[in-house]
């Protein structure tokens, strides 16, 4: 005998190790390609994201010498999306584009968080001795 709860377990644990107490919890999708998108221009939304991301992202990516325009808008303030527009220059594949604003962002970040860690820690030894 079967009960909902019973599928319902069954769909979470279905394809994972059965060897295995671990279950892998599979997120949703937090980009996707808007309507209309072609391979040199197409418009992203990104869920639960706002102005923080949009803004840094949309100046790494202006940084690119392929990138035409590249634009961030919250479509309203009460929902969790952050829309992006990349236009490239002749055949630059947006999504390559994408990719490489998002990676150097990333390594901006750890720069960022190395610079601090180190003045924070030549601080805190300043302050001991």
């Amino acid at each position: 005998m079967s009960t909902n709860g019973d599928h319902d377990m069954a769909d979470a644990v279905a394809g994972a190790d059965m060897n295995s107490t671990e279950i892998e919890v599979v997120e949703p999708q937090r980009i996707r390609v808007l309507p209309g998108s072609t391979d040199t221009a197409a418009s992203f939304e990104f869920t639960k994201e706002d102005h923080t991301l949009g803004n840094a992202l949309r100046y790494i990516i202006m940084k690119n010498p392929d990138v035409e325009f590249c634009g961030y808008s919250i479509p309203h303030p009460s929902e969790a999306k952050m829309n992006l527009r990349i236009q490239t220059w002749d055949e630059v594949n947006v999504y390559d584009v994408l990719e490489k604003g998002l990676n150097d962002l990333m390594d901006l970040c750890d720069v960022v968080v190395d610079k601090f860690t180190v003045s924070r820690d030549a601080f805190n030894a300043s302050k001991t001795s």
